[in-house]
This record gives C-alpha cells, structure tokens and sequence, in this order.
C-alpha cells in the first residue's frame, strides 16, 4: 500500500474553489483551499493523477521540509543539513525555484543562490563531487516557499506549467493560457451537455479545453513530460495503469463545439491546434465574423469568448464592444453568453446588464469574467431555460 503524504496544487486567483471541487472528483484527501493554491493529501499514485488529470492546476508540489530561516546563512545551512542523498546523486542536474514574501527575505534569486550553495557543499564535503545545476531540463525541481521566516522545501513534480498541455504549437498574438481557459470554463457554470461556441476563438484553445472538459479527457494526456519521470522513485508501470484507467472514463458528449473568427491566420493555426489536441471529431472550426453570426442550435447555447482588450490591437474598443452587446441580443436567443475582457470602460458599451461578474486576472491584467444571459422574447414573458 502507497504511503499517503501531502501535496500543494498551485493555481490562479479565483480559481481555488473550482481546483478543490476537481480534486474532490478526483479522490483526493484533505482539501484544503488557500491562496492560489489546495492543499491536499494522496499517494504517488494520486500524485501522477493529478499531474495528469487536473484542469486547473498549474503545479504539483510535494512538501519535504520546513524550518524556521531568520536570515540567508540559516537558509544555507538548511540546505547544507538536508539529506539531499534520498532525491540526489552527485551526476544528477537540479534547479530551484524560490518565492518569498516578508521582510527578511526580498529577493528570491539571492535565496535560490544560497540554497544552492548549501545543497552542492554538502555534496562537494563529502565525496568531492557535486551534482550540477541545469535550469532547462534538470532532474530534479526544488521549489523554495519562505513566508517571513518559515520556510518549505517542496519537490516540483511538474516541471513546465501545467498550462503547457502539449497541444498548442500555433498561437495568436494573445494566446489564452490554458488553465485560465479550463477555469474560465467551470466558472461560467457550463457542464459540457449543451452546445458551446467561441465566435472569437483566435488559436482556439477555448473550445479545445471545452472539448476536452465535455469528452472527460484527462487535461494533460497530450503532455509530452513530467518532471516526476526523473524522480529516484520514478514507477513507469503506475503512471500506465492511471493512464489507462482515466482514458477508459472518455465519452462523446454528443453536443456541437464550435469555434468562429474572422482572420484566416487564425483559422488556420486553431485546425492545427484541434488536429494536435486529436479532437478533431468533436470541434468544428470556420472562418466567420462574430457580427454576421446567428444561432443555429434550437436548445441553450453556451457562449464564452475573450475579444480584444484594446492591449495590443488598435481601434476603437468602445464601437467593439457595443456591437458584441447588439449581436447578443439581436442574434443569439435563449443564450448564456459569457466573456473576459480587462477593458471596463468599453465593457460599460455592451448595453446589457451582467448579472455576475467574477474577478479574475489574464496575466497580469486585472479582469472581469461577466455573464449575459440572453432570453428568448423578452425577459419578463420568458426564462432562460437551465442547462
């Protein structure tokens, strides 16, 4: 029997609520929410699940370690003392990551240098050879956590984001970050059984997390590495047997994803994009504007898009974003038609009242995810009918 022990999910703000709802589903223990992160409880086996599984996780870290640092030489010397034996071997490449918060601690490049330091001494003392650090593709991800003077040493078990699913090889000039879009989707409330549209779907990773969301396909199995394959403990045979069993869980939803815009360049790079996600079956891509589409399914509609901020493209943002609001209302009937934007004053030009608005940050742009119902006849005489 695995032996149990605790993990830390990172995520983006807002998002922690929906990851402890995911990591529920999943079978995972102890969940425990905090800020941009859930912390919770599972064995190896969990701990490759949901590497592989999870939506909205940016991050696995698997705790170690923590002491108390009140300066940079006691940070050293918790690294000399450490048993860096049981995860290390004098061939092997590491990196480590440090983020700090307080007073005592500013800089969190300086801490990952005296970390260092005291890790390759350790080593270099006892047996005159040191492993070497390789910030690229190192064999072992140290993560640094220091609040004041508390400090975690974690083991990083993903390596890159798990935003890079693996799938996107051709992106727009604002690509939407993978996880922010697996989030922006639970968040609108969407449970992947009525028909879903993006009428700007740029490279189109919308509609591929839909898919995936809808189809039940784990998040990351187009990812091409973990950084837990290079881990001592490493079993090749489990990660199969997890595999194999969430790919036994796929199911077709039976329902229209589609996805519109009107550059080519677009088109052409979300076909790609969907052709490498293997989800061509359930995606439906075409060069349309937004303001000459109309609905063509008869049921509810879930709409979801992420039009222009104004960040980078020129022109008149206010005239955008009021011909979004009139497309709303004279072309898409019986719709719950949601969007993310960091413009609020062109946001004011919808000409509709959202009736949620969730804040949210795309990079580093504060933003508001804002919902549109969108009746049929009008809202005294009808109600949208519930997914």
């Amino acid at each position: 029997m695995e032996e149990n022990f605790k993990m830390v999910a990172k995520t983006f703000y807002g998002f922690e609520a929906i990851l402890a709802k995911e990591l529920l589903q999943l079978g995972a223990q102890n969940i425990k929410p905090g800020n941009r992160m859930v912390s919770f409880v599972g064995d190896l086996g969990f701990l490759y699940k949901a590497n592989l599984c999870l939506r909205t996780a940016l991050k696995i870290l698997k705790p170690i370690h923590s002491a108390r640092v009140e300066n940079e030489e006691a940070l050293y010397q918790l690294f000399y003392d450490f048993q860096w034996e049981d995860y290390l071997d004098v061939d092997s490449k590491f990196a480590i990551d440090s983020v700090v918060n307080g007073t005592l601690f500013t800089h969190s490049q300086f801490a990952s240098q005296k970390a260092k330091d005291g890790l390759v001494d350790r080593f270099r003392d006892r047996s005159n050879e040191r492993p070497s650090v390789d910030l690229n593709r190192p064999d072992l991800r140290i993560n640094i956590h220091i609040q004041e003077d508390f400090c975690t040493l974690s083991l990083d078990s993903s390596g890159a984001s798990l935003h890079h699913r693996g799938y996107r090889t051709a992106t727009n000039m604002a690509p939407l970050n993978e996880v922010l879009a697996a989030g922006l989707i639970q968040l609108s409330g969407w449970k992947g059984n009525t028909d879903f549209l993006d009428p700007m779907c740029g490279s189109g990773t919308l509609v591929i997390e839909a898919a995936l969301f809808a189809c039940n396909i784990p998040a990351n199995i187009n990812r091409k590495v973990f950084a837990f394959e290079k881990w001592i403990d490493w079993d090749a045979d489990l990660f199969e047997k997890i595999q194999e069993s969430q790919l036994k869980k796929i199911k077709n939803p039976g329902i229209k994803i589609k996805g519109s815009d009107k550059a080519p360049s677009a088109i052409e790079k979300a076909l790609i994009n969907v052709e490498n996600a293997n989800l061509t079956e359930f995606i439906e891509i075409e060069k349309k504007d937004f303001f000459q589409l109309e609905k063509q399914t008869t049921g509810p509609l879930h709409l979801l898009t992420n039009p222009p901020y104004g960040e980078r493209l020129e022109g008149d943002m206010n005239a955008l974003y009021q011909s979004i609001g009139d497309s709303f209302k004279q072309s898409f009937p019986n719709t719950h038609a949601w969007l993310i934007s960091s413009n609020s004053e062109a946001l004011k030009n919808v000409g509709l009242r959202p009736s949620r608005k969730i804040k949210l940050f795309n990079g580093k742009l504060e933003s508001r995810l804002l919902y549109y119902p969108i009746y049929e006849g009008t809202k005294r005489t009808h109600k949208l009918k519930k997914e």
